[in-house]
């Protein structure tokens, strides 16, 4: 799901009769980012929770209040709310910019020292607790907590660090920090009952690194729900007809605009088809945005176009505004991390321009499933033959965004991945319980 400006839930007060009973089983989500949050995790995560919440289970999320997007996406919410059956307590932490090291660095421990108390000395049985990547060093506090005290925990990972800082440089492989975390690593997931991950790479990514049994990893792709997104016509799209997009044949990304994306080769492609009647539209903020807005500024790029995180309650118009969606992940970073905005663009019945190496599972689904066309990151002219393909193919585009819908309802709603959660958790929660 795509990162967007979001209004904030409408709040139940959280009165004591409200509240599950102390002897029945609590699915514990801990997370920084959560709706009204921008970050696509945050919701994710309270999808998942409501669905919990539909399937009889009591739920709780502990989290931040909203810091992932820029000030003006920071909506007011309660410190405590109930919620469509989902208890909320949320943490008061520094909320610096997170495309600094510093302020990133900052915001986290803000949120992990306290939580780390609060798990160490917390009385409560009965709890089975879903630790998330976010921050990467966030299921750390589970596998210490676990050493000194009863605390069974499942680990979620979407984006694998050290790895991903490695990737980007932030780190030295194999230096001083990067080993201490590897070991942290092998304490969160050892201890882990079990561990969720997006797709297979990541499953033989943390089995090969962390010496984790098979049978204990689980691969739960994210989802998109089929009823908030659907297909629209482009000429019925209202972000469409607002920025003139209805005759330009256009190519959309919307979402986070951060280091692990592939942005170069489409940003060079673009530049190829300066004299087609074609445009290039990205929707959302992140590390590489101002990398984005250089180049289209120094090359001149009249045909690309630049918005900020649109509203949660138009997230389906404007992402039916095109012709195809993008979907990216750069070279090296499959396993480390997973584009989960291809299932937003899937439940749109869009076609898929995919940019990923040659053995990637986006690639898979792309070419298998016959939902849109895939070029290698670098290869330029590829993907220029690949997007007047689509513009030249309108009877193409239409099967491959018909592909397209018909392979979310089948394998990627939110129904089909909750049920995989749930189980995950039941046994874990049966398991921490002996």
């Amino acid at each position: 799901m795509s990162s967007v400006k979001t209004t904030a839930p409408a709040p139940t007060p959280l009165a004591p009769a409200a509240l599950v009973p102390s002897d029945a089983v609590r699915i514990v989500i801990l997370n920084q980012y959560y709706v009204p949050d921008v970050a696509s995790t945050g919701h994710l995560l309270h999808e998942l929770a409501e669905e919990f919440a539909r399937l009889g289970k009591p739920v709780r999320v502990t989290t931040c209040f909203p810091s992932y997007g820029p000030p003006d996406s920071w909506l007011p919410c309660p410190a405590r709310e109930l919620t469509n059956g989902v208890e909320v307590q949320r943490m008061r932490t520094t909320r610096y910019s997170k495309d600094r090291l510093a302020g990133r660095l900052l915001n986290s421990l803000t949120f992990l020292v306290p939580l780390a108390a609060r798990q160490l000395f917390a009385r409560r049985k009965g709890h089975i607790y879903l630790y998330t990547s976010n921050p990467p060093y966030l299921g750390v506090i589970g596998g210490l907590v676990s050493l000194l005290r009863r605390h069974p925990y499942v680990v979620l990972l979407h984006d694998s660090y050290p790895h991903m800082a490695e990737w980007v440089g932030k780190i030295t492989p194999n230096g001083v920090i990067d080993r201490v975390w590897h070991w942290l690593n092998r304490v969160m997931y050892r201890r882990a009952l079990h561990t969720i991950v997006l797709c297979q790479k990541a499953k033989d990514l943390v089995c090969k690194d962390y010496g984790l049994d098979p049978a204990r990893v689980h691969v739960i792709p994210n989802w998109a729900d089929p009823s908030a997104l659907k297909p629209i016509a482009k000429r019925d799209a209202a972000f469409a007809k607002q920025h003139g997009l209805l005759e330009p044949f256009t190519i959309l990304y919307s979402g986070n605009l951060g280091l692990y994306y592939e942005f170069d080769t489409l940003l060079d492609a673009a530049a190829k088809l300066q004299g087609d009647n074609f445009r290039l539209v990205f929707i959302g903020a992140g590390g590489r945005k101002q990398h984005i807005v250089d180049i289209v500024a120094k090359r001149g790029l009249k045909n690309v176009l630049m918005f900020p995180y649109q509203p949660f309650e138009t997230l389906n118009d404007s992402l039916n505004a095109c012709d195809a969606s993008l979907v990216t992940i750069a070279k090296g970073i499959e396993g480390i991390s997973f584009p989960s905005k291809l299932y937003s663009s899937l439940a749109v019945g869009k076609p898929i321009l995919a940019i990923s190496e040659e053995g990637s599972e986006l690639r898979e689904v792309v070419e298998a499933e016959r939902t849109g066309l895939w070029s290698r990151p670098g290869d330029v002219d590829a993907l220029v033959r690949a997007i007047r393909t689509m513009m030249n193919d309108p009877a193409l585009c239409d099967e491959l965004g018909r592909n397209a819908r018909a392979l979310m309802e089948r394998r990627y709603t939110l129904q089909t991945s909750a049920r995989a959660y749930a189980s995950v958790l039941d046994l874990a929660g049966k398991e921490g319980s002996e």
